[in-house]
C-alpha cells in the first residue's frame, strides 16, 4: 500500500490516527494526530514522539505479536488536561516482518473522565455534608443515654441541637432532590404562561417575615405593566426566593435589598426581547475570586457563615439549572464592602420597554 493511499485512509478517520511500521517509524498520520502529538511526527521514531511508557509498551507488543491492545494517552489542549483511549491494531501488507505496521487511533475520553470525577466529588461532598450532623446526633444520643440521662436541662438543650442538625440534613436531602429534578428537566422547555411581576410580588410577600426578623427593608422597583413570559412559575419563584433570601442573610447588614425588574425590546445577552431581574444587597460583598465558582455544587464563599445560616451549598447550583431551562442568563457583580448584584436575564413574549 502506498503512502498516499495510507494518508488518504487515515484522513477519512474522524479520530486522531497514525501508523507505525516495523522500523519503529511513524509512516502516516492524519491532521488530528499531528495536532495532538506534533506536526513533525511523520518519519520520526514513535518513541521520541509519544514518550508515554504505557502507550510505547502497547505499540511494541502489538508490533511483536499482532494482538490488538488498548491503553491511555494523557495530553493537554492548552486549556485543560485531556485523556485518550488508544487502540493499537496490526495492519498486514505494510513494511517488513510478520506484522507490517500498527495503526493507533486516539478516542477522546476527557468528558467521560470529567463526569466520573464529578460523580466522585459529588459523593465525597454529600458524605462530608452529612457526616457532621450525623456525628453530632450520634454523640448527643450517646450522652442522653449515659451521663445526661437524668439531667433535664441538658436533655432539653441537646434535643434542641439535635432538632437543628436533623433539620439541616432534611434541607440537604430536599435540595439534593430538587437539584436532581431541575437537572433532569433542564433540556425540557417550559410551556406555561407566567407574569413575572406576579412571581416577584409573591416571592417578596413570602419572604417579608424573614426580612422583618433581619431588620431588612425591601425596595421593589416593579413596573405596573405585566411582563409576560413562557416559563414554570414554581421554578422561577424558587430562583427568586433563593436569591432574595441570600441577599437578606448575607447582605442584610446593609439594611435593605432592592428588587428591580426592567424589560427591553432587544436584550443583548439573549438577542431577543427580554427582562432583567436584579437583586441588589448593600452588605459586605463577595471577593472577586469567588464569583466564577458561586454556582458550583457545594461551593461556599464563606463556608463557616453559610453553614451557620443553614445553607447547603446547593442553592445557586439549582438556580443556574432553572435559569438554563428557561434559556436565560445569570450575572453576578460584587465589590467588597459595596454589596452584590445578582441579575437574572429571561426571554419575554413581548417587545416592551
Amino acid at each position: 500500500m502506498g503512502d498516499d493511499i495510507l494518508d488518504a485512509i487515515l484522513s477519512a478517520i474522524p479520530l486522531p490516527a497514525l501508523a507505525i511500521d516495523s522500523t519503529d517509524h511513524i509512516i502516516a498520520a492524519n491532521t488530528e494526530a499531528l495536532t495532538l502529538i506534533g506536526q513533525q511526527a511523520r518519519g520520526r521514531n514513535y518513541v521520541t514522539m509519544l514518550r508515554q511508557p504505557a502507550l510505547l509498551d502497547a505499540i511494541e507488543a502489538t508490533l511483536g505479536d499482532g494482538t490488538p491492545r488498548t491503553t491511555r494517552y494523557l495530553g493537554n489542549d492548552g486549556a485543560q488536561d485531556t485523556t485518550f483511549q488508544v487502540t493499537c491494531r496490526a495492519v498486514d501488507g505494510l513494511g517488513q516482518g510478520a506484522v507490517g505496521a500498527v495503526m493507533c487511533t486516539f478516542e477522546d475520553m476527557t468528558h467521560v473522565e470529567q463526569a466520573s470525577q464529578m460523580r466522585r466529588d459529588f459523593v465525597a461532598n454529600v458524605s462530608h455534608e452529612l457526616r457532621t450532623p450525623l456525628t453530632a446526633l450520634m454523640g448527643f444520643i450517646e450522652t442522653l443515654r449515659g451521663p445526661a440521662r437524668d439531667d433535664k436541662a441538658a436533655s432539653a438543650r441537646f434535643l434542641d441541637i439535635m432538632q437543628d442538625e436533623a433539620a439541616r440534613m432534611n434541607r440537604l436531602v430536599g435540595d439534593l432532590m430538587s437539584l436532581n429534578r431541575v437537572e433532569g428537566d433542564e433540556r425540557v422547555r417550559p410551556t406555561g404562561s407566567v407574569v413575572l411581576n406576579d412571581v416577584l410580588e409573591s416571592t417578596l410577600r413570602t419572604l417579608r417575615h424573614l426580612a422583618d426578623e433581619a431588620g431588612v427593608t425591601f425596595e421593589a422597583e416593579v413596573p405596573d405593566r405585566p411582563v409576560h413570559m413562557t416559563g414554570d412559575a414554581d421554578q422561577l419563584k424558587q430562583v427568586f426566593t433563593n436569591l432574595i433570601e441570600n441577599a437578606i442573610k448575607y447582605g442584610g447588614a446593609g439594611g435593605r435589598v432592592t428588587v428591580r425588574l426592567t424589560t427591553s425590546p432587544r436584550e443583548a445577552a439573549l438577542r431577543a426581547p427580554g427582562a432583567r431581574v436584579q437583586i441588589v444587597d448593600y452588605g459586605p460583598g463577595i471577593d472577586a475570586r469567588h464569583l466564577p465558582r458561586l454556582t458550583e455544587r457545594f461551593y461556599r464563599a464563606d463556608d463557616h457563615r453559610s453553614r451557620a445560616l443553614g445553607g447547603t451549598g446547593l442553592g445557586l447550583a439549582i438556580v443556574k439549572h432553572i435559569i438554563n431551562r428557561h434559556r436565560g442568563r445569570l450575572r453576578v457583580e460584587s465589590t467588597l464592602g459595596q454589596g452584590a448584584t445578582f441579575t437574572v436575564i429571561l426571554p419575554t413574549q413581548e417587545k416592551s420597554t
